[in-house]
């Protein structure tokens, strides 16, 4: 069989490979600790499966509109108001089989060979992925440590030229669980309204902050005719495997969307639509109650990990990772993440499988129980002294 050159342009998400190597050292009797993947150990509230299973029993197990059923959408246009100021219409939204197509499509839409993306650097892997297979070219923007992993506003202009067809931002971050103050935001905007760039916010973690209130790119002026929000369900709701997102954007570049959908997945799940209104306008108590929780992992873990010589973790403002500094141990982060896994037991992720800005990092999940996050602890001080003494 022969396969399209493009093909070899599409990369993966790490993640799901680290994966499936933890779980062959399991099959094998091994114990090991899942810090590898971005979901939550909780389970989707109570309420949401109930709405899922009352749809099934209504018969919402057809075909809807590609764009998703009109309810669903006034949903998120309501929600949208109510969280980001913004006045926008179910004609502003589509809703997705998780929240990837929306980055995947509004790439495809807007960039071609020989235009240009910025992402940052270390980012979700699948924006250079999919950049990079649709012919364009990726320009990262490093996320540095010495500013709590936000971007250089100058550097970020400085990237920019005449063939930059969109800007990606991250707020809450995966993989460094950093923020962009609104000092960034409003310079962010600043340089896409002057030059007229879209701007991809990826916000599916916008629910998942520590200390203060979350703060959108939407805010600025000048960003209503530039912006696509991306959200979704699986973080804030627990709802991984029910695979439903949405992109709120101008109507003409939802049009485009939308005939993309036509053109894959047809649409989304009917019944799945039906729990995600349950989601967004049913209490959110479940919510609170998991982030207070993901709080407390997340100070046990840093504490644990910044009492180790060679380590050292910036505390995260949001989303539920770390992204240690193991810069100290004088090996690559690639290097660390398979000595954790094969002889700690423990399943991370380097650095650089968030690109190469993320060499001398390992990210962590802490979406795991505190039993696991200190038999995890244990292991990984294991593993640091052993690597201190040379072996």
């Amino acid at each position: 069989m022969r396969f399209a050159d493009r093909m070899s342009l599409l990369g993966t998400e790490t993640a799901f490979e680290v994966l499936a190597k933890a779980l062959a050292l399991e099959a094998q009797g091994r114990d090991i600790v899942h810090l590898e993947i971005g979901e939550s150990d909780f389970d989707t509230p109570t309420h949401i499966v109930e709405a899922g299973k009352q749809a099934l029993d209504q018969g919402f197990t057809h075909y809807g509109p590609s764009a998703g059923l009109m309810p669903v959408r006034q949903a998120i246009a309501d929600d949208m108001s109510r969280t980001r100021g913004l006045a926008v219409t179910p004609e502003n939204i589509v809703v997705t089989p998780g929240a990837k197509p929306i980055m995947f499509f509004t790439i495809l839409a807007l960039a071609q060979k020989g235009d240009e993306v910025i992402y940052p650097n270390p980012g979700f892997p699948i924006y250079e992925s999919v950049i990079r297979f649709v012919g364009a070219k990726p320009v990262p923007i490093p996320l540095r440590e010495e500013l709590n992993f936000s971007l250089d506003v100058n550097e970020l202009r400085d990237r920019v030229t005449d063939r930059t067809r969109l800007i990606i931002i991250n707020s809450p971050q995966n993989p460094t669980g950093g923020i962009l103050p609104p000092a960034d935001l409003k310079a962010i905007a600043g340089i896409a309204v002057e030059k007229q760039i879209p701007v991809l916010a990826d916000e599916i973690y916008s629910r998942i902050q520590y200390d203060g209130n979350f703060h959108s790119i939407s805010a600025y002026d000048g960003m209503e005719d530039l912006l696509i929000i991306l959200d979704g369900f699986s973080k804030t709701y627990a709802m991984t495997g029910w695979r439903i997102g949405y992109g709120v954007m101008p109507p003409d570049l939802a049009g485009h969307v939308t005939r993309l959908m036509t053109n894959s997945n047809s649409c989304t799940a009917s019944f799945t639509q039906q729990a995600a209104i349950a989601a967004l306008t049913g209490p959110h108590d479940a919510v609170f109650t998991m982030v207070e929780a993901l709080k407390r992992r997340r100070d046990m873990f840093v504490e644990g990990l910044n009492a180790i010589p060679e380590i050292n973790c910036t505390v995260p403002k949001g989303a539920f990772y770390l992204f240690p500094n193991i810069t100290a141990f004088g090996k690559s982060a690639k290097e660390i993440a398979d000595f954790l896994l094969y002889e700690g037991g423990v399943a991370a992720l380097a650095g650089t499988d968030f690109g190469e800005h993320g060499e001398g990092y390992l990210r962590f999940s802490y979406a795991n129980s505190r039993k696991n996050i200190a038999k995890a602890l244990e292991r990984i001080e294991a593993c640091a002294a052993r690597l201190r003494g040379g072996g």
